[in-house]
Formats: structure tokens, C-alpha cells, sequence
């Protein structure tokens, strides 16, 4: 595998960075009650870990451009944490998800001390109150951060509508993902249905993980329309072939590695392109089979097994991983595109990184 540019001294940088924010934001909690410092601690647990690949696409984003990696730049891409951490927190509570980094989501437990302690009320509407709430308060933190980054009045201004053009397209994506969920795909043949998954993997992570971080940071650098547009194509394929890759963990990644249940997707019933695939080439019985099971909490081992099994023989999991591939080189031959205008370091990092977000194991 290609050097990782999300290195040891980057990540310590960025979790040193988060640390120090989350710790002046919970003196701003302190007044309130003693208690309101679990947000402090809920919000600190979930950003301890993680790739930092948001914040790694905004700092080389900016180095591209021809910007520099200064402590402004470093709480910029520290904003984009806090947003991830938004979007995790508020999308295990749509997905009802038990894990989250080998660790409990947090609206399972706040559910569970609830319970523990025999306190009024239901412990899970308690839960995901407190989730709702955390997540609300990292998309706060993530203004602030990004707001307060440091950057000059003239890079904020060239910055700011990516910004928010990604909280607002973030959002809308979410619910085309649970809209997507709830609407009967039946009649729908499956070139409709792959529609349907990659817009929703393009409004939901591919533009939010890498396209928008990617040009908040060359955008801030004064990057040109031409050498932006490249950039563009490459955060966005990069984006798709990242997801991909995270639907395949989602089925068949090692829990160990991933942080959540083998499977998980599975149970959840995602409307993934794995998904659409297997419906597509399985008999009509295997289909029947495969679609009832989907979506089911307490997915036996054995009925997990059996849909893994079905998703590799029909081919589905052959044409993704195709997918990946078509989608990662679509995006290098975009930044090669763009190599004579950027940074070549920069140039260098963002192949790499090609490499490092669609061959990984969690």
C-alpha cells in the first residue's frame, strides 16, 4: 500500500487540536449543571478515534492550492471533525445502530445508564434525546472551530459558501437516504435502483468526505475555476469509490477492525449497491429469500452467512469492487489533470490517498 499522508504527526496533531477545543467548550458547559458535562465527555469518547480523513483532505486541500499548513489551517481541518462527529452521532440514531468505533453509539448509552439507574421515563427516548443533542452540539462546535480558525477575512470569504454548501447538501442527503429507505423500489428495474444508491452516496458521504473538505481547503488558498473543477472530479469519484468500499465492510469487514458487527449493514437493511446487485442476478426464490431477511435486528449467524455468501456468487460482490476501482481511477486521472497546477507534494499526498481511502479494512 502507498504511504499513508494522514501520518502519525498529522493525527496527533488533529487529536491534540480536538482536545484542546472540546476541553474550552466544556468550560462553557460547566455553568449549566454538573451533568451537562457528559456532552463534553460523550463528544470527546466518539472524536478520540478515527481516520481523520476529512481534516487530511481539507489540509492538503489547501497545500494543493498553493496554501500553507499553519495552525489556522490545522483548526480548519480540526471544524471538519466536529462535523463528522455531527453526522455519526445523528446517523446512529436514524440507523439504530448498536456500535460505533468498537465502542456503544452513544444514544445506547445514555439508554442504558438509564436504565441502570431506574430513572422516570423511557431509557430509550432518553438515549436518543441526549444523542439528538450531542450531535447538535458538534455541528455548534464545527461553526465555531471554523469560524474562529484563523484564516484571513479574504481566505474566509473564498472558503465559506463551500462550507456551507456542504452543511446544507450533507442534510438533504440524509434524508434522501431515509426517504430512499422507506420508498418500494418493487417496479424499479436495477439501473433505477443503482440511481437511486449513488445519489444518495453522493449527497450523503461522497461530497461531505472528501469533495467539499478537499475544496474548503484550496478555496481558502485562492485555487483557479479550472484547477478547482479537477479537484472537484477527484473529490467526488474518490468520495463514491470511498463509500463503496464502506459497504463492502459493512457486509464483510472483520469487526475487529471496523468497530461494529459483522454483518451490520445486513441487519440494518441497507439499500446498498451490493444490495441492488444480488437482487439483480440471484434467482427469484434466492431474491424472495435474500430481500425478507434484509433489514432483520436479530439476523441469525448462519442467515448472515448465507446473504454473504449470496452477495459473492452472484457476482455482486465482484462488480463493486469494479466499482471502487472505475471510481479511484476516475479520480487520478482528474488530479492528473490538475498536476501542473498544484503543489507536487500535494499532488503526490492526494494519489496516495487514492489508494489509502478504497483499500483499507476499516
Amino acid at each position: 500500500m502507498s504511504p499513508n499522508p494522514l501520518d502519525d504527526a498529522f493525527q496527533a496533531a488533529i487529536t491534540a487540536s480536538i482536545t484542546e477545543q472540546v476541553a474550552d467548550h466544556r468550560a462553557q458547559l460547566a455553568p449549566i449543571d454538573p451533568a451537562a458535562d457528559e456532552l463534553a465527555d460523550a463528544i470527546g469518547l466518539l472524536m478520540a478515534r478515527g481516520k481523520r480523513l476529512r481534516a487530511g483532505f481539507l489540509h492538503w486541500g489547501h497545500l494543493a492550492a498553493g496554501g500553507e499548513a499553519s495552525p489556522a489551517t490545522l483548526r480548519a481541518a480540526t471544524a471538519m471533525e466536529f462535523f463528522q462527529a455531527a453526522a455519526l452521532l445523528h446517523d446512529d440514531v436514524m440507523d439504530d445502530s448498536d456500535t460505533r468505533r468498537g465502542a456503544p453509539t452513544a444514544h445506547r448509552a445514555w439508554a442504558a445508564r438509564h436504565r441502570e439507574q431506574g430513572w422516570d421515563g423511557s431509557p430509550e427516548d432518553h438515549g436518543l434525546a441526549g444523542a439528538i443533542l450531542a450531535g447538535d452540539l458538534c455541528l455548534v462546535w464545527a461553526d465555531a472551530a471554523f469560524a474562529g480558525c484563523g484564516w484571513s477575512p479574504e481566505q474566509m470569504r473564498r472558503a465559506v459558501p463551500t462550507w456551507n454548501l456542504m452543511r446544507t447538501q450533507l442534510m438533504g442527503g440524509q434524508f434522501l437516504d431515509i426517504l430512499n429507505a422507506a420508498r418500494p423500489w418493487d417496479d424499479e428495474d436495477a439501473p433505477a435502483r443503482t440511481e437511486r444508491v449513488r445519489r444518495v452516496m453522493t449527497y450523503k458521504s461522497a461530497k461531505y468526505s472528501i469533495e467539499h473538505p478537499l475544496l474548503i481547503g484550496a478555496d481558502a488558498a485562492g485555487v483557479d475555476p479550472t484547477t478547482r473543477g479537477h479537484l472537484s472530479t477527484y473529490g467526488l469519484h474518490l468520495g463514491l469509490a470511498f463509500q463503496l468500499r464502506d459497504d463492502v465492510l459493512g457486509v464483510f469487514g472483520d469487526s475487529a477492525l471496523t468497530g461494529k458487527p459483522t454483518g451490520d449493514d445486513l441487519r440494518e437493511g441497507k439499500r446498498t449497491a451490493l444490495v441492488v446487485g444480488v437482487l439483480d442476478a440471484a434467482s427469484p426464490a434466492d431474491a424472495a429469500r435474500f430481500e425478507a431477511l434484509l433489514g432483520t435486528p436479530d439476523l441469525s449467524p448462519d442467515d448472515t452467512e448465507w446473504m454473504a455468501g449470496l452477495i459473492t456468487s452472484t457476482g455482486a460482490l465482484a462488480a463493486v469492487e469494479a466499482q471502487v476501482d472505475a471510481d479511484r481511477d476516475a479520480a487520478l486521472h482528474a488530479l492528473a489533470a490538475a498536476r501542473d497546477s498544484i503543489d507536487p507534494a500535494a499532488a503526490t499526498a492526494l494519489e496516495q490517498l487514492a489508494y489509502v481511502t478504497t483499500a483499507r479494512s476499516a
